[in-house]
């Protein structure tokens, strides 16, 4: 059995955490949580009206990762619900006019709330890994997001079945859109290997049952589809764009197919 001496552990966990007043006279926690640039997490000090203490990050951890993402991205889709289920699950307050993430405690509770707060700051920053490769939903947000500023939203519809075609709810299409030549143009997102297969079989599917459509089919990064799966697509598949950040290539292509 491991036996543990609790003064020392106590001792050892003390001597990562101290207090430290600011010249300005605003009171900080110094803890050994910190980004991965190293920049420790900022963790303020100040009285409630109720006898507390009030933990927060004075809004230093939405500027920590505005430098590298844009902020707004983070209050949308899938990386805004996971945000708020983080700080949900870990009972932390969000100050949308400050920018601040907060607890509120008791001194009797002060370590568990710093703790708290830290693993909220760390999940939020977590989202940043959250990028199109890893998270299939978040690729196909930014992808909507990036369709729309070409194509007025009343002409687009997500996840469309096609009326007509056999077991259409099987097959259906990411982004159809509706455009001047009275042919659909049916847009997929392609942000893996799998993902390439599949739109290989919904588009052969499609031309065996006659569907009349024009395509077009953007990558997160083509250079990581297999390229054997790659020329299968290319076989039933129309216009191609190699990745989402080909940002002139994407509204050059849309648009002339969209017109």
């Amino acid at each position: 059995m491991l036996r543990i001496d609790e003064s020392t552990l106590c001792a050892q966990l003390c001597a990562n955490v101290s207090v430290v007043t600011r010249p300005d006279g605003m009171t900080m926690l110094d803890t050994p949580f910190s980004f991965p640039d190293g920049d420790h997490y900022p963790i303020y000090l100040a009285e409630t009206g109720t006898g507390g203490v009030r933990l927060s990050d004075g809004g230093h951890t939405l500027m920590h990762l505005s430098y590298e993402n844009d902020i707004d991205k983070f209050f949308e889709g899938t990386r805004s619900l996971l945000m708020e289920q983080a700080i949900a699950q870990q009972r932390v307050g969000y100050d949308a006019e400050n920018g601040t993430f907060y607890v509120d405690a008791s001194m009797e509770h002060l370590a568990d709330a710093v703790f708290r707060l830290g693993q909220a700051i760390t999940r939020i920053y977590d989202l940043t890994y959250l990028n199109r490769s890893h998270v299939a939903s978040t690729f196909y947000d930014d992808l909507q997001e990036r369709i729309k500023s070409v194509v007025s939203e009343e002409r687009i519809k997500r996840d469309f079945a096609v009326p007509g075609l056999p077991g259409s709810e099987n097959y259906p299409v990411d982004f159809c859109i509706e455009t001047n030549k009275g042919i659909p143009l049916f847009l997929y997102g392609v942000p893996s290997r799998d993902k390439a297969r599949l739109v290989t079989i919904f588009l052969h599917h499609l031309i065996q049952n006659r569907v009349d459509f024009d395509s077009l089919i953007v990558f997160d990064n083509q250079e990581e589809i297999p390229r054997r799966d790659l020329a299968r697509l290319s076989n039933v598949g129309g216009e191609m764009i190699a990745s989402l950040n080909a940002e002139d290539d994407f509204r050059r292509k849309l648009t002339r197919k969209a017109a």
